[in-house]
């Protein structure tokens, strides 16, 4: 994670990419396989030649061969979307064990208005601070949150070259 990027929007983007994604999973279905081999038949009128037998043996071979070949895919889609789904469920989950590990009252700051989604000036109000100390605490909290992302970072990459 770059110490330029704003991680609170990108947690906002996380959340709505998990019920998106979540969503997609619960509903998947993929690629029909029985429409996919169906338009495959070849048991219809071809120019100006018509098959009168069934579907050929070449046809039959085509069609399971295509079977799993979209059964492949669908795998492919599915998995591709789980993992992602993974990716986004760590990267909260992550984030918001960052914010726990914030120094002094940083922490219950930055639950409220970033998690919780509390506004500048009720934030203000409730830890009876100004608009501009928020700001401060903002900076604060992007620069140890950017702390702990890069010895994330510097574990993964020790693991990944060991």
């Amino acid at each position: 994670m770059k110490a330029g990027e704003n991680l609170f929007d990108k947690y906002h983007q996380w959340k709505k990419d998990r019920i998106t994604l979540a969503f997609e999973l619960s509903r998947f279905e993929g690629v029909s396989t029985d429409e996919v081999i169906e338009s495959m038949c070849l048991s219809r009128p071809q120019d100006e030649r018509v098959q009168t037998s069934g579907v050929s043996d070449r046809t039959g071979k085509t069609a399971v061969y295509y079977r799993k070949v979209a059964e492949s895919m669908n795998d492919d889609w599915y998995d591709y979307t789980f993992r992602k789904y993974q990716y986004v469920k760590e990267e909260i989950e992550f984030f918001e064990y960052a914010v726990s590990r914030l120094s002094g009252r940083l922490p219950e700051v930055i639950r409220d208005m970033v998690v919780n989604g509390m506004q500048w000036k009720e934030a203000a109000a409730k830890y009876a601070v100004s608009e501009a100390m928020l700001t401060k605490y903002r900076r604060k909290a992007l620069s140890e949150l950017a702390a702990l992302y890069e010895g994330r970072a510097k574990h993964t990459e020790e693991y990944l070259l060991s």
